[in-house]
C-alpha cells in the first residue's frame, strides 16, 4: 500500500512452522487413519492375508471389492490440510489376482487427493495413476513432486502449491466401467508436516448490527502528511458509520464518491480504514471477505509492525520507533478494480543497505468473481517465511536465504488494516462499492493437548478425543454461547449453553480438529478437539 522504489517477482523455498502428522495403517492394528469407506464397492480392513509371500507376509490386509461400481474408490479423510511441500510422497502395496479381474481395463491403481469440505470434492481433485503387475506383491509409490499428476480441473494450480486437501482415495483399473476387481491392500504410509498455528487466539466474528466494536478497531482518518494519503489517492477516511458498520453479521467497508471536508482538505470520496487493537508476533490470519468492485477502487487486507512512525495510527504514538518500510510490510490481500479477477500479495522491506528506500515481493493468483462471493484470505508467518493464499491455494512464499533488517523486519509485531482506498484512476460512474467481511481470525501454535484452554479452567469438554457426542460441563449460571469451528474457519455450530452439563451430537463431524469457543462476559475461552 505505500509508494516502492523497487519491484522484483520471486519464489522463495517454504518452511512452515510444523509438526510432523503420520497416516499409516498396516491393518494389524497400528493405524492413525480413524475410518476407511468404500464409494460403489466393497472394503474389509481386516481380511486375512491370501497370498503371504514375497515383500508381504503380514497377517492381515484390505479387501478391495468392486462388483461392478462404476465408480470404486475407497479412501478415507485426514482430518487435516495436506502440505506436499514438506511431504509429497505416499506408499503402499498391493496385490491383484488375475483371477479376480474382468473386462479389457488397464490394470493401474490411481491415487487421488480432493477436497473433502467441497459439495463435489472431485471437482479439484489431482490424481497420479502407476501400472501394477498381476499376481504379486508390489510397492507403489506416488510423488506428487516429481510423478505425472492429473488435475480434474484444468485450472488447477499444482499439487505442491494447494492447502486444501483433506481426503485420500484409491482406485484399482479405473472408472467409467462395470468391470469386477479383487484387490489387496497393505501397509499404506504418509509422513508430511502440518500448520501447528491451530490455536484461536484473537478473532472478530461481526456479529450483529450498528457500529464497529471499538474494542477490537480504531478508526485512523489522519492524513498522515496533513494534505493527503499515499500513492495520490483521493479519499478521506472518516469513522462514520455510512462507510464502516456492521450489519447481519458481516463488516461493511464501504467506498463511496461523496464531497467531504476534514482537516483543512476536501476530496470527492470517503472510506474507511481500520486498525486493530491487537498485535502479535507469528502466526497465521484468515480474513474471509467479498470485496469491492470498479475501476480505481483498491481495497486491502494488510499488516504493518506494531513499531511504525505514523501520524494518526493507533500504536504510532506510543510504539513509533521505526520509519515504513524498516518497519515491515505484509500484504495479505490486494485487489485492484481495473484488474478484477486478481488477487496479488507482497511483503515489503528496505533495500540492502538503505532503510529508507522499500522494495516488495510480490505475486498474485487468478480468481474469477472475488467481487460476487467470499473467499478466505489467508498469510502463515513465522520466522522462517511468509507464504500467502486463498481458499489455501498457495501463490507466493517469502523466505530469504539471508535475514537481517533489511530482508526481515518481520520479527516484530505486527498489527491488521482493513480498508478500500481510492485511486487517481477511479472512473467517473463509480458512485460507491463495498468491502464485506465476515470474519478475521488469528491463530498461532500451540502443543495439542487433550483439552487447550485460554482462560478458564472451570468449563470441561470431555470425552476428547470425541465420537458421537460431546459433553460441555459448565458453572452454574454462566449460560456462555458455545460455538464450534472447522480449522477452515466453517461455524458447525451454535448455541446457549442453558444447562450445566450439555451434551452436543458431533456424530456428522468428519474426523479431524475442531475449536471450540465458549463466550460468556468474561471474554472469550478457546478450547480444541479432536473428532474420531
Amino acid at each position: 500500500m505505500r509508494t516502492i522504489i523497487l519491484l522484483f517477482f520471486v519464489f522463495y523455498n517454504i518452511t512452515l512452522l510444523s509438526q510432523t502428522q503420520i497416516l499409516q495403517d498396516n491393518f494389524e492394528g497400528n493405524s492413525s487413519i480413524s475410518s476407511w469407506y468404500g464409494d460403489d464397492c466393497l472394503i474389509n480392513t481386516n481380511f486375512i492375508n491370501p497370498f503371504p509371500t514375497g515383500i508381504n507376509t503380514s497377517a492381515n490386509v484390505l479387501k478391495y471389492t468392486d462388483i461392478g461400481g462404476q465408480y470404486a474408490n475407497i479412501g478415507f479423510n485426514t482430518g487435516f490440510s495436506l502440505n506436499l511441500l514438506t511431504s509429497s510422497v505416499f506408499s503402499l502395496k498391493i496385490y491383484v489376482p488375475s483371477s479376480g479381474i474382468t473386462g479389457n481395463q488397464n490394470n493401474q491403481i490411481s491415487l487421488k487427493l480432493q477436497n473433502g469440505s467441497l459439495a463435489q470434492p472431485w471437482s479439484t481433485q489431482c490424481e497420479i495413476i502407476k501400472p501394477i503387475i498381476l499376481n504379486q506383491w508390489q510397492t507403489i509409490t506416488f510423488n506428487f513432486a516429481t510423478d505425472a499428476y492429473i488435475n480434474l480441473n484444468p485450472n488447477s494450480v499444482n499439487p505442491l502449491n494447494r492447502w486444501d486437501f483433506s481426503r485420500v482415495l484409491i482406485q484399482i483399473n479405473g472408472e467409467n466401467n462395470n468391470s469386477n476387481v479383487l484387490a489387496y491392500i497393505d501397509d499404506f504410509y504418509y509422513s508430511g508436516a502440518v500448520s501447528t498455528c491451530n490455536n484461536l487466539v484473537w478473532n472478530d466474528e461481526f456479529d450483529g448490527n450498528g457500529v464497529v466494536n471499538s474494542l477490537n478497531w480504531f478508526h485512523q482518518t489522519q492524513l498522515p502528511n496533513g494534505i493527503s494519503w499515499y500513492n495520490g489517492e483521493l479519499q478521506h477516511y472518516t469513522n462514520s458509520p455510512t462507510n464502516s458498520f456492521l450489519s447481519n453479521g458481516f463488516l461493511n467497508i464501504v467506498a463511496k464518491k461523496e464531497v467531504f471536508t476534514n482537516q483543512g482538505q476536501t476530496k470527492q470520496f470517503t472510506s474507511a480504514r481500520l486498525n486493530s487493537k491487537f498485535a502479535f508476533k507469528y502466526g497465521r490470519v484468515e480474513v474471509r471477505a467479498k470485496l469491492p468492485s470498479g475501476a480505481g477502487t483498491w481495497p486491502a487486507i494488510w499488516m504493518l509492525g506494531k513499531n511504525i512512525i505514523e501520524p494518526g495510527g493507533y500504536w504510532s504514538e506510543i510504539y513509533g520507533t521505526k520509519n515504513w518500510p524498516a518497519c515491515g510490510e505484509i500484504d495479505i490481500m490486494e485487489h485492484w478494480g481495473s484488474n478484477q479477477n486478481v488477487i496479488s500479495s507482497a511483503v515489503h522491506h528496505p533495500i540492502n543497505g538503505n532503510l529508507s528506500i522499500g522494495e516488495y515481493i510480490s505475486n498474485s493468483q487468478t480468481k474469477p468473481g472475488v467481487s460476487n462471493e467470499f473467499n478466505i484470505y489467508a498469510v502463515e508467518w513465522n520466522e522462517q517465511s511468509i507464504t500467502f493464499s486463498v481458499n489455501g491455494i498457495n501463490h507466493l512464499s517469502y523466505n530469504p536465504p539471508i535475514k537481517n533488517q533489511y530482508t526481515w523486519p518481520f520479527d516484530a509485531e505486527q498489527y491488521m488494516l482493513l480498508n478500500i482506498a481510492i485511486e487517481p484512476s477511479v472512473t467517473q460512474s463509480f458512485v460507491q462499492s463495498t468491502m464485506e467481511i465476515d470474519y478475521v481470525r488469528v491463530y498461532q501454535s500451540n502443543v495439542l493437548s487433550n483439552i487447550s484452554i485460554t482462560n478458564s479452567p472451570k468449563i470441561k469438554l470431555f470425552p476428547n478425543p470425541v465420537y458421537d457426542k460431546l459433553t460441555i460441563t459448565s458453572p452454574e449460571n454462566t449460560n456462555p454461547k458455545v460455538e464450534i469451528y472447522s480449522l477452515l474457519g466453517q461455524k458447525l455450530f451454535s448455541s446457549i449453553l442453558k444447562d450445566e452439563n450439555t451434551n452436543i451430537d458431533v456424530s456428522n463431524f468428519q474426523n479431524g480438529i475442531y475449536l471450540v469457543l465458549l463466550i460468556s462476559e468474561t471474554g472469550i475461552d478457546t478450547y480444541k478437539i479432536i473428532k474420531k
